[in-house]
């Protein structure tokens, strides 16, 4: 992608009233349209209800965000991304197609925790993260022990947390890191979800990139985890 076509989208993502952005790491600002804005505990407000909020982290394009949103209407999602020139798609398709339960933030995940009040959030979706395989950079795996302890702040007592991924190694890693966690336990983990019916009827979107493993023949797995109460 050239570097003019991304400094169109970030303009672009500037005009869109779905998308929330924050500038720098150092300063959780929040902005939308250009105007600084606080959203911590006031998610409900841009969405207009007191429906039960989820988040898809690492986004990227928001295909399973707009996906999820198209199929339920009485949920509101808001996928979660550093990269601007990604969530643009998610964030346009959105907007063309007027779906009002469809929301965008771009950020760092490490971050997440200050844009969301204690219990603010329903559930969490992790769908094909960058699994870091290198063991030196086990701590940046999106459901490693510091990731989970900035979820646990913000989901509701009892929320979820969904990984859908193909590989083996944050599979693995994922049930060893929950074995041992005092905030969330395992509720249902398969190696290969699409070798029976299917336990949720989220899974069944597939993204991009989901199409392309499938195609080299690899299976998904899918780690369901619980917050536990209080």
């Amino acid at each position: 992608m050239s570097r003019r076509n991304k400094l169109e989208k970030f303009a672009q993502l500037r005009t869109f009233p779905h998308v929330y952005e924050n500038f720098d790491v150092k300063a959780p600002q929040l902005y939308r349209q250009g105007e600084a804005v606080h959203m911590q505990g006031r998610w409900h407000e841009h969405f207009g209800n007191e429906h039960p909020i989820a988040l898809e982290l690492a986004c990227g394009r928001g295909e399973y965000t707009v996906g999820l949103a198209r199929r339920f209407p009485q949920r509101n999602f808001i996928g979660v991304d550093i990269k601007g020139a990604r969530i643009w798609k998610g964030a346009r398709i959105a907007l063309e197609e007027g779906l009002n339960n469809a929301a965008f933030l771009r950020t760092r995940i490490e971050l997440i925790d200050h844009f969301f009040a204690p219990g603010e959030v329903a559930e969490i979706w992790i769908t094909f993260p960058d699994p870091f395989l290198r063991k030196s950079k086990a701590n940046r795996r999106l459901t490693a022990p510091l990731f989970l302890e900035r979820y646990h702040r913000i989901l509701a007592a009892n929320g979820w947390v969904h990984l859908k991924t193909d590989e083996p190694l944050l599979y693995e890693f994922t049930l060893e890191v929950l074995a041992h966690n005092p905030h969330f336990s395992l509720q249902y983990c398969d190696n290969d979800i699409y070798s029976k019916p299917l336990p949720l009827p989220e899974l069944a979107l597939k993204t991009y990139y989901e199409h392309m493993h499938l195609e080299a023949g690899k299976t998904i797995k899918y780690v369901r985890m619980q917050r536990k109460g209080g």
